[in-house]
């Protein structure tokens, strides 16, 4: 049996803020061992995991790297679209301390539309659909031959924040999380198929920070919390992976910053197959043999 290793980048950009025609904050869709997971789940990734060709009503695995809104915001809609949609198995997902408050949380503000659903529409409740695993550094999850492995990377003042490794069948890839430039990262993405990796062009700070409003201290966060886009090119290259996919781009949405761009500050370091995310676009792996 030949199982499709699949990447769809639904939402590439970082931060939560939208624009008329922008691109979507972070969300992925990742097809491995035969399972279909989402990582992250930013504004918009209902929409782009229906228009990708998902079944919401077998949604089944998500995990979510930490709890910055333009990662989570639209985690519980998800859910509850997908709810709506027909599902009645379980959902787990996988998350950083505190996913669990956040879960909670939805399920309250939801009380009404919840109940009166099942009693109006003999839905199945949707309070015993869901399986919250909070996780840490470490293994994380282990089924079917898929593992999955996560690392505190740093983006502060968020210290619960964690890259994650998909690995089957000799198929592995990475998503960094938002972090600054982190060397230990190379380690843990080694021989990575795919290394997904936030990224952040100089050029383009200062107008972000100048249209958003929020002056120097957005500034000093972008910097101290993110990478810029030679950073990641400088991690891929020591972890020695297949390919170098830029997400979670800062500012995705300026019209002076192009794909050239990325690519010129991304080839000062790294000099092997690269990809610069928009929304939905696909990166195939080579497809897996299943025994």
């Amino acid at each position: 049996m030949v199982l499709r290793t699949r990447l769809v980048l639904i939402g590439s950009k970082g931060g939560p803020a939208i624009r008329p025609g922008g691109p979507s904050p972070t969300s992925s869709l990742l097809e491995i061992g035969g399972r279909t997971i989402v990582v992250d789940c930013g504004l918009g990734v209902t929409r782009g995991l229906t228009d990708a060709g998902v079944n919401l009503k077998v949604l089944d695995i998500v995990f979510i790297t930490h709890l910055h809104s333009d990662h989570v915001l639209e985690l519980g809609p998800l859910i509850h679209t997908a709810w709506t949609a027909g599902l009645a198995t379980t959902v787990r997902i996988f998350g950083p301390p505190g996913t669990r408050d956040y879960w909670h949380g939805f399920l309250q503000a939801m009380k009404f539309d919840i109940d009166i659903r099942i009693v109006d529409e003999g839905r199945p409740d949707l309070r015993d659909l869901v399986d919250i695993i909070e996780f840490g550094e470490g293994a994380v999850w282990t089924e079917g031959g898929l593992t999955v492995s996560a690392l505190r990377v740093d983006h502060p003042p968020v210290t619960d924040c964690f890259a994650l490794r998909f690995d089957h069948a000799g198929a592995s890839v990475v998503f960094s999380a938002d972090t600054a430039y982190f060397p230990p990262l190379a380690d843990f993405a080694a021989g990575a198929d795919i290394l997904v990796h936030e990224a952040m062009l100089a050029e383009g700070v200062d107008r972000l920070v100048a249209r958003t409003g929020n002056g120097a201290r957005l500034k000093e966060h972008l910097l101290a919390s993110h990478s810029f886009a030679e950073e990641a090119g400088q991690i891929a290259a020591a972890a020695g992976v297949g390919r170098l996919v830029l997400h979670h781009l800062i500012p995705a949405d300026d019209p002076s910053i192009g794909e050239a761009d990325w690519t010129a500050a991304t080839r000062k370091s790294w000099a092997g197959a690269l990809t610069i995310a928009s929304d939905g676009l696909v990166v195939e792996l080579a497809d897996e043999s299943s025994a």
